[in-house]
């Protein structure tokens, strides 16, 4: 509606969608479809990866057994031009890796995905809906609560980019810059 007078400069999704291959190409579904759209507008696009990447796995030896599950990246962190954020341990990343829950790739046409990782499990953050109510009732009646997910991590990666973007102004308008920015460093 502003032509060339970008206003607004990053989207954070912090919702997921499972990959139906069924009905769409892995980064085609309508919710894709429209994050591509808004990043060739010129906004950065920031989504969580999805909480899908822990499952069951059957063996000859021992059955089913719990594994870490790949090609589970939900919608929209298929969609190529966004940047997609896995969820990793809070405080000892290098030690725990990837969270047991983060959705993993690839995608479902080969592409690597989650782009990014960043804190995501047992964040302080504020609190919503039930979460809210729930956090009132505890001892101090809190307006946070404590949650794990990519929901929670992709945040981290937003706040970032628009640091990033306070201090470098001239990469707003240019989130396929932004994104080249951030993985390669």
């Amino acid at each position: 509606g502003y032509g060339r007078r970008l206003l607004v400069h990053g989207v954070n999704l912090s919702v997921g969608y499972d990959f139906e291959p069924e009905w769409f190409a892995c980064g085609q579904s309508p919710l894709c479809v429209e994050v591509e759209r808004l990043v060739h507008s010129g906004v950065v696009v920031v989504v969580a990866a999805g909480n899908t990447g822990y499952g069951y796995g059957q063996t000859l030896a021992r059955g089913a057994v719990a594994s870490g599950l790949p090609m589970t990246i939900n919608d929209p962190g298929n969609a190529e031009l966004a940047i997609t954020v896995g969820s990793t341990h809070r405080d000892m990343p290098h030690v725990y890796g990837v969270s047991y829950f983060s959705s993993k790739g690839p995608t479902g046409d080969g592409r690597l995905k989650p782009d990014l990782l960043a804190p995501g499990e047992k964040i302080l953050s504020c609190a919503a809906g039930r979460k809210l109510e729930d956090a009132k009732k505890k001892a101090g009646g809190s307006e946070y609560a404590e949650d794990s997910g990519t929901s929670m991590a992709a945040p981290h990666v937003s706040g970032v980019i628009a640091a990033f973007l306070s201090i470098r102004r001239e990469f707003i308008g240019r989130p396929e810059r932004v994104k080249e920015i951030f993985l390669s460093t």
